[in-house]
């Protein structure tokens, strides 16, 4: 039997989460796929999954092998590439994770014309807003936005956007507008729960940098809940321009102290530090920077 294929269906199942969905992502049965790992096991000598009818969980020799084997799968890939990355025909499946609201917003519109100018190339869109292990999690490209701290990942920014405060004219109206950033700890605020500053906020203004704790009604780990809940009239938010444009052009959201400027973020795609980075993620990289504007 191929070592590899055993490694790799092993390693499916892991990721999976069990024998029924790691068939369908390889396409075989479920029983190959039962039995893949069953001689893998036999060969070893060690159980590598527990099974319940409930979920698999892996061994401690399991933990073990599963993270030798995505080294070597991973080896196993980048040779391939390096021999593909000689001739310039984008192929293949390329998965990509990105944020929930860019997504659906910003890349969704585009995959299509993606795929005209690629036709090779199968996608697999993951979206998803924590932040994901890509080596880990096998994805090829994600888009992160982000000031980026210093990575293992390669990065290219596509365009940025700026974080902004801002409310609902009923809001405004019943709970007057804060003229500085000390003053939104005595506001209500909705707070998103995947910032990397916490419940500081951060500013630039007349006198320079500023940062004002803010004390959240509420969180959400999605930014179009939070501006949702401010169109509402239900606080202040600090979300990304691309987020609160359209509102803002409607009327349904206001801007909060102008003379006060946010974080500016740039929206970047990254992708595992490798010598030889596919024809397909060259593409895709390309095609995005030539995509957006300069900022959203």
């Amino acid at each position: 039997m191929d070592r590899l294929l055993e490694m790799q269906t092993f390693c499916t199942v892991v990721e999976a989460g069990s024998f029924v969905a790691a068939s369908e992502n390889l396409g075989m049965s479920k029983a190959a796929v039962s039995r893949y790992v069953s001689e893998l096991e036999s060969r070893l000598g060690v159980r590598l999954l527990q099974r319940t009818t409930r979920r698999l969980s892996l061994t401690g020799e399991g933990e073990v092998f599963y993270v030798r084997c995505r080294e070597l799968l991973a080896g196993v890939e980048e040779a391939e590439a390096e021999i593909t990355s000689r001739n310039d025909v984008a192929r293949g499946t390329l998965r990509v994770n990105a944020p929930v609201s860019f997504g659906i917003s910003h890349l969704a519109p585009l995959w299509g014309d993606f795929h005209a100018r690629y036709p090779d190339v199968e996608l697999s869109i993951d979206l998803s807003d924590r932040l994901v292990d890509i080596v880990e999690e096998g994805f090829d490209l994600a888009i992160r936005i982000a000031t980026l701290q210093s990575s293992t990942l390669v990065s290219r920014r596509i365009t940025s956007t700026r974080l902004m405060a801002c409310a609902s004219p009923d809001y405004i109206a019943t709970h007057g507008s804060p003229a500085k950033p000390a003053d939104l700890a005595s506001h209500r605020v909705i707070g998103y729960s995947n910032f990397t500053t916490g419940n500081d906020w951060p500013f630039e203004g007349p006198d320079g940098a500023t940062s004002v704790r803010v004390r959240p009604w509420m969180y959400a780990n999605n930014g179009e809940t939070c501006c949702g809940a401010a169109v509402a009239g239900q606080g202040i938010v600090l979300q990304p321009g691309f987020l609160v444009h359209k509102d803002l052009e409607a009327g349904r959201l206001m801007e909060l102290m102008p003379a006060y400027r946010s974080t500016e973020l740039g929206v970047y795609a990254v992708y595992p530090t490798r010598k030889f980075v596919t024809p397909k993620v060259r593409a895709l990289v390309d095609y995005l920077v030539s995509a957006f504007p300069d900022a959203l």
